[in-house]
């Protein structure tokens, strides 16, 4: 059952995106589930100053709407997302500077691990995506697929995705997004990246995936 203190969290984190430049205006969009059910930011709502009645309320299994607000244009991939991975609560699509100068470049980066932060909490690989129109059922289907076995992607022309299993790790794999991306950015091109070797001494002792 959705509460009003649910909601009221939601829009506390929305706003907490907002304040870290991670959308602007009506770019983005935010989701949380809620047992069988999802809070969505709304269609044509802005994140940043997001309110109570922009907030739309839909089942995960269907996205029927329960509260007779319009969903994002993009919940299709939020729901679609959240059924594909029970281990994640919290879907963020957004629109920082850097990381969408990124999306925009002719030549898009093979390797964002320029830093530590990278690997451990935004992923050793970020899937690419081709350019569909947001809010297309071919864009949904792209982003639903990367993030069947990845935690973030890149949205070419567009923006980015990250999911997690709450707000904070959502948080902070957008926040390291952006920041290689503006490291990528600020360096002209000219900046190296972790080795395969150092990405694993990383996993044995940074993240325990090894004994």
């Amino acid at each position: 059952m959705i509460t009003e203190e649910h909601i009221q969290k939601f829009l506390e984190q929305a706003h907490r995106v907002g304040d870290a430049a991670l959308t602007i205006c009506s770019s983005g969009n935010l989701s949380w589930r809620i047992g069988d059910e999802a809070l969505v930011s709304g269609t044509g709502s802005w994140v940043p100053s997001l309110q109570k009645e922009k907030v739309s309320q839909c089942l995960v299994a269907t996205g029927e709407v329960l509260n007779g607000v319009k969903p994002s244009m993009e919940s299709g991939f939020h729901l679609g997302v959240l059924r594909e991975r029970p281990d994640c609560d919290v879907v963020l699509h957004f629109q920082s500077p850097f990381a969408t100068a990124v999306a925009c470049m002719q030549e898009t980066p093979k390797d964002f691990n320029v830093t530590a932060e990278v690997p451990c909490h935004v992923g050793k690989e970020i899937p690419v995506i081709p350019y569909y129109r947001p809010g297309s059922p071919e864009l949904a289907a792209a982003v639903i697929a990367a993030l069947k076995d990845h935690n973030s992607a890149l949205l070419l022309k567009h923006g980015q995705v990250v999911c997690g299993k709450n707000f904070d790790e959502v948080f902070e794999r957008a926040m390291f997004f952006e920041m290689a991306c503006r490291i990528i950015v600020q360096s002209g091109g000219k900046y190296t990246t972790l080795t395969p070797e150092e990405i694993d001494d990383l996993e044995v002792y940074v993240l325990g995936k090894k004994q």
